[in-house]
């Protein structure tokens, strides 16, 4: 297994899994695509932070309640784990399509995880350079998404800006 990273033009990020293009990421816009969903989840365990930029970018961290989809209504089998990063989605476009995925982290503090149907209160890090600041606001929700599915909601509690 050989991942490997490039950054070119010193705005675009590109994930290679066994040559095979499977992320890519315009650093300064912080809008991300993934090409392979199933090898950037299964093969790329790293948080948003470990990337080796020469400076690790600064985050907004989000207090938010996640509730996850039960299995029964279309959720998940398995629970996430702490640190999870799935994709963010504030806005769906007419056609039901989301606009834009943010990138994100989840971060547990009470427990390791959280099962399918439950609720928990979660630590949300988010990369500063997103265009995501329109849709931190205490009270909103967004939905998590494992691509095109949908697993789980929250809603913001508290917004911790970089100082």
């Amino acid at each position: 297994m050989i991942i490997r990273k490039e950054i070119k033009n010193d705005n675009e990020l590109y994930l290679y899994f066994n040559g095979k293009l499977i992320y890519k990421r315009w650093l300064d816009l912080g809008y991300g695509k993934i090409f392979d969903t199933h090898a950037f989840g299964k093969y790329t365990d790293y948080s948003i932070t470990d990337f080796d930029l020469e400076e690790t970018p600064e985050l907004i961290h989000i207090k938010a309640n996640l509730k996850l989809v039960s299995t029964e209504n279309g959720g998940r089998k398995t629970g996430i784990k702490t640190g999870y990063r799935p994709n963010h989605v504030f806005e769906y476009q007419t056609n039901g399509q989301f606009k834009y995925a943010y990138m994100g982290d989840i971060q547990f503090e009470q427990t390791e995880w959280i099962m399918p149907g439950e609720t928990q209160e979660v630590l949300v890090r988010f990369l500063l350079k997103q265009p995501i600041d329109e849709y931190l606001n205490i009270g909103r929700k967004w939905w998590i998404h494992e691509g095109p599915n949908k697993i789980g909601e929250a809603e913001i509690i508290k917004i911790e800006l970089p100082k």
